[in-house]
């Protein structure tokens, strides 16, 4: 009879260690890969913006980009989520807590962005331990859709459509912007183009 090797857990040290990092997350000691489609990326890189520029005008805080890992779980602390972008209001966190491998403040607002890659399961795990860590408002994309769901820190939930507004809520008073915004993509041709030789 041969017994199988062990599994070893990785730690949040080890996923720090490895050169494509920002590709993983860790949980249950495990390393988790983060595949985006070309779409889901540009979503991400939309709505980031978008929110980037409005914080920075307001002076409210920081935004963080989905390289960025918190480790803020009191369930469990080695676990390491990377959400597609994420912000912390002012007074939240030091510089110093910020040039210290991952984070442990839970962010104010997680943006997700749902690619073809990612299961609902999956998708309903993270934002429940978000939630749980203490994030105020998850915003969950999906490009495919064109919807976003909202989930905010009471349990409440809700559901916004093209012809919607986004709205930031207590946590990012004065921010709104299009649904069906969000999701256009300038730049691309719908048909595929001639492929030359």
């Amino acid at each position: 009879m041969s017994i199988a090797p062990e599994q070893r857990a990785f730690t949040p040290d080890d996923l720090l260690a490895l050169p494509d990092r920002n590709d993983f997350e860790l949980v249950n000691g495990e390393l988790v890969e983060r595949n985006m489609s070309g779409l889901s990326s540009y979503v991400a890189t939309e709505i980031n913006s978008l929110v980037r520029n409005f914080v920075r005008e307001h002076k409210l805080g920081i935004v963080l980009q989905s390289d960025c890992g918190y480790q803020c779980f009191a369930e469990d602390a080695n676990r390491v989520r990377k959400p597609d972008g994420s912000f912390i209001r002012v007074g939240r966190i030091t510089r110093e807590e910020l040039s210290q491998g991952y984070i442990r403040v839970a962010p104010d607002l997680v943006i997700e962005v749902v690619s073809p890659h990612d299961t609902k399961y999956e998708v309903d795990v993270k934002i429940e331990e978000l939630l749980a860590a203490g994030v105020r408002l998850v915003w969950v994309l999906n490009p495919e859709t064109g919807t976003i769901d909202v989930h905010r820190l009471d349990g409440t939930v809700g559901k916004l459509h093209q012809r919607d507004e986004l709205s930031g809520e207590d946590v990012l008073p004065g921010f709104s912007c299009s649904v069906g915004l969000l999701f256009e993509v300038s730049g691309v041709s719908e048909d595929h183009p001639p492929r030359s030789l």
